[in-house]
């Protein structure tokens, strides 16, 4: 009986290990803002799915210490929702955790980071068709060498009510069939009415 008490306490102490060192992720409540991001659409802008671009900057903010940046490897840049198109919709719930947070589900860009070489880095955009549409704002993160989240920089403030815009998605129907579609309709419509002629003509013809 002992044993098997020894058995199951060393069995849960294994599972809080694992939980501890492979389970959880980084928490976004402990990470420094050190990054200065911007977006180039303005507050309300609506952008289209698979046709709008918009540029994204990034930088480490100057004012910092020197030697802050030193563990940044690479700087991932994401689109996240707002916190109006997160409601009701528990596949976008925001999370401490960033293994499990659904905030930031679309990468816009990752590139290596030289601390030696801190200036303005920029990158043009174009939004993606898979991209629904939603409010959204832009969060960059550096990552260590292990890709791990050390640090972020957004373009929203700290309660994510600032500087947001819109991104209409791609509807999945392209123009020329919307053409077809009525050019059918009415064809079908002409076509319709010729019948009901053809037949009332051969109908006095028998007669």
């Amino acid at each position: 009986m002992a044993n098997s008490r020894g058995v199951l306490a060393g069995f849960v102490l294994f599972l809080c290990f694992a939980e501890t060192c492979y389970g959880a992720g980084v928490s976004f409540s402990t990470l420094p803002r050190t990054l200065v991001v911007t977006a180039s659409p303005k507050p309300a802008d609506v952008l289209k799915g698979g046709e709008s671009q918009m540029t994204v900057t990034w930088q480490v903010n100057q004012s910092l210490p020197a030697g802050t940046d030193t563990s940044y490897k690479t700087i991932l840049v994401k689109l996240c929702y707002a916190p109006i198109s997160q409601k009701d919709r528990a596949w976008r719930k925001t999370v401490d955790d960033l293994s499990k947070d659904k905030t930031c589900q679309f990468k816009i860009v990752a590139k290596p980071y030289n601390p030696a070489n801190n200036t303005v880095e920029s990158f043009q955009y174009t939004v993606a068709k898979n991209v629904p549409t939603a409010t959204y704002f832009v969060r960059a993160y550096a990552l260590d060498s292990q890709d791990k989240q050390v640090a972020y920089g957004q373009t929203t403030d700290k309660s994510k009510t600032t500087n947001l815009f819109g991104i209409e998605a791609i509807s999945g129907r392209h123009v020329s069939l919307d053409i077809a579609s009525v050019c059918f309709s009415a064809f079908s419509v002409v076509s319709l009415f010729g019948f009901f002629f053809m037949e009332k003509r051969k109908a006095k013809l028998a007669q």
